[in-house]
């Protein structure tokens, strides 16, 4: 059997043709379809070394390979159907919560004129004083709150909807800040209070469903701790 007549000058053809279709394909390393790895492999096969052919070993392991990122390309792409079925069904389900009030942490809270805003606040040593000061929406202060020893735990806390001279404040948004004398000491505790939901919204890029509140802040669904009526 005649061995094939093969030169230098077209061995180096074929390399430099085979790294042309090598680079064309690549996209980035961590990013290459089923497709891209098809086309390399085939531009392999197509320009190898007639002298040193691809032995039966690698073969065998490239198609493994191909095998392989085939099958999580596909998995890939169930689970981002998956993802987008879920993300569907948790905001369907989560659209029960509009109209309801859920507690979000320094956050300002609608009031109606005539009622009240509860909230609480975590005290995990107690304190032996609690100030809790009610900001308007303009920032002015409305009405300051204070209460005396206080054990450790939630402590819950509520304000009329009055000014300190005890006369109805008017409707609109209202900012709850406390501190607590800790050791002797002054300092800031967050106040959680009960918003009302006023949309829910799903992100697809990742499923996240998330809830928009009273003075329009928006937070994770996974993030509501507390839901009132």
């Amino acid at each position: 059997m005649a061995t094939p007549n093969v030169t230098s000058s077209s061995l180096l053809k074929n390399v430099s043709r085979y790294e042309d279709v090598k680079d064309a394909a690549k996209k980035t390393s961590e990013d290459m379809g089923k497709q891209d790895f098809l086309t390399l492999f085939t531009a392999q096969l197509q320009n190898q070394n007639p002298l040193e052919p691809v032995k039966n070993e690698a073969f065998v392991a490239q198609l493994a390979q191909f095998s392989q990122l085939e099958a999580l390309t596909n998995m890939q792409g169930s689970l981002d159907k998956f993802v987008t079925s879920m993300s569907g069904e948790r905001m369907l389900g989560s659209a029960s919560l509009i109209g309801k009030k859920v507690a979000v942490t320094d956050t300002p809270t609608q009031l109606t004129s005539g009622g009240a805003i509860d909230g609480s606040i975590d005290l995990p040593m107690g304190a032996s004083g609690v100030q809790v000061s009610v900001f308007d929406s303009q920032g002015r202060l409305v009405q300051e709150l204070t209460a005396g020893p206080q054990t450790p735990g939630t402590t819950p806390i509520s304000w009329n909807g009055k000014d300190a001279a005890e006369n109805p404040v008017p409707s609109g948004l209202y900012r709850l800040s406390a501190t607590a004398v800790v050791n002797g000491k002054s300092v800031p505790v967050p106040v959680s209070t009960l918003s009302t939901v006023r949309a829910i919204s799903s992100n697809p890029a990742d499923g996240s469903v998330s809830v928009e509140v009273d003075g329009g802040k928006t937070m994770l669904l996974t993030d509501v701790k507390r839901v009132g009526i």
